[in-house]
């Protein structure tokens, strides 16, 4: 059977199998494919039987498709190993190993199986590299396993992908009919299966249920040495009726998961066949594999840990930041209050007037600030529509022309009345451009600040521009380095830091460019680019 295995991409790690005789479509709309990655077309590449070969073809993508990093254009035939990239996603193309169906099965703790070791492996670090080789086939094979497996360091930091990872290596390279691996969070908690394999479907319940000794398990994880037993069914322990002699179990392997002192677990295969058993050889590389898995949990512990810490720092950040920001506008809002309070004492309008003026510029403040934290903390894809962009701009100047005005400060539109409808998200961008008109506004002199506002369809870049200039003092380069830091801010008590991250997160999330072309002394220009392209489905209705 032929596969596709995702290694790069939103849907990293998933594995797709081919049908013998079906063409396969790969893309947003593709059934057979499903994908979640929105950098693909809805019908960006197809995949095509020929006679036990295939062929992928490119459908005319807004990305192109790329077969071991070249472009392809008409039909390219396939082999095992190619690497198949379309948008954000790579794939693998190539053959599956023979893996029995994967069901997570209960443990029945027993001592049916305290069968007759036979030899004994010590783990511990220098396991993760075997001794010399000899310089045979097999040892190249071991080597080349254990290659394969600290490959998975570094690289897969979830615990239950990484050991069906490791137990994919371990059926097909020692093909046993049953493995399982136990792990504990804790020395004295009870092991619990977290991986069950089976190299053929279970004729009935007993065989689903695996019987294995708890002498076993345990003696591997205080002894921290993996252990072989062979020829189970000459065992005089077991009974005549025992389930693992029903189950006729010729060989078996455990062998522990550790790294140092830290015991995860053990890693259990078992054969039936009744010429076959497992050599101490075999038993040595399964040791060095537990040995090599053990550390790939604790690298994965580590990780985990240090994303933790990572999301701590950023929100301790967050609401000291927040915090400053918010007592800063509420003191103004008080300030405002009592001068309100002191106009309606006294019955002069004029001093109410000005109170209230006060109160609203810091309501606009607050609002601005809680509308910026939102779309800074959500995590979600833009609600494409089609958007008619001289009419959403325009109410955008609608709304800032008051402002403009009490400053004194010109604002100049110059907006191309003819392009088609956009396809865009029109609330993110109605906030990414209204913070940029409200900087602008922020950094231009009362009575002499201009501000200008520009869009521009290009039909051969099938792009939009939007551009908004201001005859300020300009950006300093070490302010540029860090201008869409979040919360790093130069208005002192009246900036939050949150305006260009989230118009420059916003940007991001439709696929556009965000860019900043300033001269001290001279003004700034930040400008926006968006395709015109279509995106999925528009909504028929224009905003």
């Amino acid at each position: 059977m032929l596969i596709l295995t995702v290694i790069q991409g939103p849907d990293k790690g998933r594995r797709f199998e081919l049908p013998d005789n079906e063409p396969q479509l790969i893309g947003r709309s593709s059934e057979a494919l499903p994908l979640v990655d929105t950098t693909i077309s809805r019908r960006h590449a197809e995949l095509t039987p020929d006679h036990g070969k295939w062929l992928i073809n490119d459908l005319e993508s807004a990305n192109g498709t790329y077969v071991n990093g070249t472009k392809i254009k008409g039909q390219r035939l396939l082999v095992s190993g190619d690497q198949i990239r379309t948008g954000q996603s790579i794939f693998v193309f190539g053959r599956s190993t023979k893996h029995a169906p994967r069901k997570p099965v209960r443990v029945m703790p027993s001592d049916r199986f305290d069968t007759a070791v036979e030899s004994v492996v010590p783990s511990n670090d220098d396991s993760v590299i075997m001794a010399v080789p000899d310089p045979s086939e097999a040892a190249v094979a071991h080597l080349r396993v254990l290659y394969d497996l600290m490959q998975l360091v570094g690289s897969i930091f979830d615990k239950q992908l990484l050991l069906e990872r490791v137990m994919d290596l371990v059926f097909e390279h020692f093909e046993p009919d049953r493995g399982f691996i136990l792990t504990q969070e804790n020395e004295n908690d009870k092991p619990e299966p977290i991986v069950v394999r089976y190299r053929q479907e279970p004729r009935d319940n007993d065989e689903k249920h695996i019987h294995v000794s708890r002498t076993i398990v345990q003696h591997v994880l205080k002894k921290s040495e993996g252990v072989l037993s062979s020829n189970a069914m000459a065992d005089r322990r077991f009974s005549p009726g025992d389930s693992v002699k029903n189950y006729g179990i010729r060989s078996a392997m455990c062998v522990p998961i550790k790294f140092r002192e830290q015991k995860f677990g053990v890693v259990y295969v078992d054969s039936k066949v009744a010429n076959y058993t497992f050599t101490e050889d075999q038993l040595r590389l399964l040791t060095a594999m537990g040995a090599q898995t053990g550390l790939a949990l604790e690298h994965a512990k580590l990780y985990q840990q240090g994303m933790q810490q990572a999301r701590l720092a950023a929100v301790g950040e967050t609401v000291a930041s927040l915090s400053h920001s918010i007592r800063n506008i509420l003191q103004a809002m008080r300030g405002g209050a009592e001068v309100v309070e002191l106009g309606l004492r006294k019955k002069d309008l004029n001093i109410v007037a000005n109170g209230w003026d006060i109160l609203a510029r810091n309501l606009d403040r607050i609002y601005q600030l809680t509308m910026n934290m939102l779309q800074f903390s959500k995590q979600r894809k833009p609600e494409f529509e089609l958007v008619n962009f001289p009419n959403l701009l325009l109410e955008i100047v609608g709304l800032m022309q008051p402002q403009c005005d009490r400053r004194n400060v010109a604002l100049i539109t110059d907006i191309d009345d003819e392009m088609p409808p956009i396809p865009c998200d029109p609330n993110g961008i109605h906030q990414a451009v209204i913070n940029l008109l409200g900087n602008a506004l922020d950094v231009v002199d009362p009575g002499s600040g201009v501000i200008t506002i520009t869009c521009h369809f290009r039909p051969e870049e099938h792009e939009v521009s939007i551009e908004v200039t201001d005859n300020g003092e300009g950006i300093d380069d070490e302010t540029m380095a860090q201008l869409f830091q979040p919360f790093y801010s130069t208005k002192g008590l009246r900036g939050t830091g949150l305006g260009l991250a989230v118009t420059k997160k916003i940007i991001t999330e439709h696929g556009g460019q965000i860019n900043v072309d300033s001269t001290q002394g001279q003004g700034t220009t930040f400008s926006l680019t968006l395709s015109s392209e279509s995106k999925d489905d528009p909504a028929a209705t224009h905003v």
